[in-house]
């Protein structure tokens, strides 16, 4: 066993109290190991100024943490796993996914009012295609601006006044002890969310068996069963560009449902669909894979298509 090991991670509040989560679990199981936390910035780190849909975002917050992994910079990589490309660098695995927390999105407006009751006009701040073309899908008198930053600078953002409302994701704001400001939780069938929000991730090197012995226990099978239904309906629609794509698996009498929707940029056209399949691996890949087939066949196909033909972006579009 190693005696002592160094966790990469992002600076932002929310990314150092998930490496910090996660430490505390292993100091639990190993408290002879020294831990180190290495904080590294990202290319979205560094570029805050400019909507993720026209910035090329495979890796966005995840290569520059992946690149010192490679090069045994650190021995283990902490990611928000929607952050996490559905197609990882040759020599890189997910070694673990702990237990996942709700994976919903919430409404927070300054005001207490209900996403229904705002004002035709109103300002929604959101820095996801997904959330604002699901929202559209419901409502499309209001304004849909991109919201970036940490999440504690997107509230603060809020309370100055340059929003009326903003949406963000239940994880982030119950883990940052945020849970008071919110106004509304949204239905999880309603506004699908990412695939694996609310889940953390940890990414390894292929070959490193201790750090595979270190962490193996941390793995919540569940969920990882779940998530990778996600990211195979994922990685056969798009491969993990930001898109109208929202999906949402649970666990019910020993099965694996998942939901999933592809919508247009303006919310008009929206194709969503549900499968069932057993709690086994391969069954739940494949699960994933014939959802966005049926989603792709079911008028799926024409929207991805206009979106990559509207959207000028490093991303590529796969198995459509």
């Amino acid at each position: 066993m190693k005696s002592n090991i160094t966790i990469g991670t992002r600076s932002s509040k929310l990314a150092l109290w998930q490496t910090n989560h996660i430490k505390e679990q292993l100091k639990k199981s190993f408290p002879q190991i020294e831990i180190t936390i290495k904080e590294i910035k990202t290319k979205g780190d560094h570029i805050t100024d400019v909507a993720l849909s026209k910035i090329g975002d495979k890796g966005l917050f995840t290569k520059e943490i992946e690149d010192a992994l490679l090069n045994n910079e650190i021995d283990l990589a902490i990611h928000s796993l929607k952050d996490l490309p559905t197609k990882l660098p040759n020599g890189l695995q997910i070694g673990a996914i702990l237990k996942r927390e709700k994976p919903h999105d919430v409404f927070i407006a300054k005001d207490k009012i209900k996403f229904k009751e705002l004002l035709p006009g109103s300002i929604i701040g959101t820095s996801s295609l997904r959330r604002i073309a699901q929202l559209k899908n419901l409502r499309q008198d209001l304004a849909y601006t991109d919201l970036r930053g940490n999440l504690d600078t997107r509230i603060k953002k809020l309370y100055a006044g340059q929003y009326d409302a903003i949406v963000l994701a239940y994880s982030g704001v119950k883990r940052l002890e945020f849970e008071d400001k919110i106004t509304e939780h949204f239905n999880p069938l309603d506004i699908l969310p990412a695939v694996g929000q609310g889940a953390l991730a940890i990414e390894i090197r292929n070959d490193d068996n201790k750090i595979k012995e270190l962490i193996k226990d941390l793995n919540d099978n569940d969920t990882y069963l779940a998530i990778n239904s996600e990211r195979s309906f994922l990685e056969t629609l798009q491969g993990g560009c930001q898109v109208p794509i929202g999906a949402y698996s649970e666990i019910s009498n020993n099965k694996v449902v998942l939901h999933g929707v592809i919508v247009s940029l303006d919310g008009k056209r929206l194709v969503k669909d549900t499968l069932i399949t057993n709690l086994e691996i391969n069954d739940c890949k494949k699960l994933g894979k014939d959802l966005a087939h049926k989603l792709l066949q079911n008028g799926g196909k024409d929207i991805l298509l206009e979106i990559n033909q509207t959207i000028d972006r490093n991303c590529a579009f796969t198995d459509i």
